[in-house]
C-alpha cells in the first residue's frame, strides 16, 4: 500500500509519558525503546518501530521538568487519556510542499527545525511542517524529513507492524479531497469527532489503536 510507504510515524500523545509507555506496552506486548527529549517543546518520547522506517511515537511531557507548564504541541496540555493525535507523512523541499498545499487551500504552516537528544547522547536533527498547526483536528499529515539524521525507526526491534490507517472526520468527504491534494490519498469516514485508527499486528494478536 503506497500510504504505508510514506508514512513517517504516528503520534500518541499522553498526558503522561510512563503512563502512555504502559498502555502501548498492555496492548501490543512491546516495549518502547527510550526516545529522547525535545527541550524547546518540554517533551520526551519512546519509539516502537512499525517497520524499517516507520514507527508509533509516544510523546509526554518531560518527567525532568516536572511543575513547569504542560507542552502544547500535540494538545498535550488538553489532553486526560493517551491517544492518536495525528500523523506524518515522509517529505523532501518541504516549503515547495508548504507552499503547493497552501494554493489548494491547505495551511500547513511554516516549515521548522527541530533536535532531540537520544539517551546515548546523539542529537538528531529533522525539519517539519509546523505540528501546531490545526490541520482538520491532526486527521490531515505534518510532513518531516531527517536529512542526514538516523531515522528513529532503528532504535531496535519491533515486534509490530502497522497493517492501516484509517480517519475519521465530521467533514469526511472534504477531508478526504485535502488529503488527495495532498499527496496522501486515504479513505475517510464520517465521525462525530476527528480521529485516527491504527491496526498493529504483534506476535500475538492483531489490534486497532485510537
Amino acid at each position: 500500500m503506497v500510504l504505508l510507504e510514506q508514512l513517517d510515524h504516528l503520534v500518541y500523545a499522553t498526558p503522561d509519558l510512563a503512563d502512555g509507555i504502559a498502555r502501548i506496552e498492555g496492548v501490543l506486548g512491546v516495549r518502547a525503546h527510550p526516545g529522547g527529549t525535545h527541550p524547546e517543546w518540554g517533551t520526551r518520547n519512546a519509539i516502537v518501530p512499525l517497520g524499517p522506517e516507520s514507527y508509533l511515537e509516544i510523546i509526554g511531557p518531560d518527567p525532568d521538568r516536572a511543575g513547569e507548564q504542560l507542552p502544547q504541541v500535540f494538545g498535550i496540555a488538553e489532553l486526560t487519556t493517551p491517544r492518536l493525535v495525528t500523523w506524518a507523512v515522509k517529505g523532501e523541499l518541504l516549503v515547495a510542499i508548504t507552499e503547493r498545499a497552501s494554493g489548494v487551500g491547505i495551511e500547513l504552516g511554516e516549515v521548522r527545525s527541530g533536535s532531540r537528544i537520544r539517551p546515548d547522547g546523539t542529537q538528531i536533527h529533522w525539519e517539519l511542517t509546523d505540528p501546531f498547526a490545526e490541520r482538520a483536528g491532526g486527521t490531515l499529515p505534518f510532513f518531516i524529513d531527517w536529512g542526514a539524521s538516523p531515522h528513529p525507526a532503528e532504535a531496535g526491534p519491533s515486534g509490530a507492524q502497522l497493517l492501516e490507517l484509517r480517519v475519521e472526520h465530521p467533514q469526511a468527504a472534504a477531508v478526504g479531497t485535502q488529503l488527495a491534494a495532498l499527496g496522501v490519498p486515504l479513505p475517510v469516514a464520517p465521525g462525530r469527532t476527528p480521529a485516527l485508527f491504527a491496526t498493529v499486528r504483534t506476535a500475538r494478536m492483531t489490534v486497532v489503536l485510537a
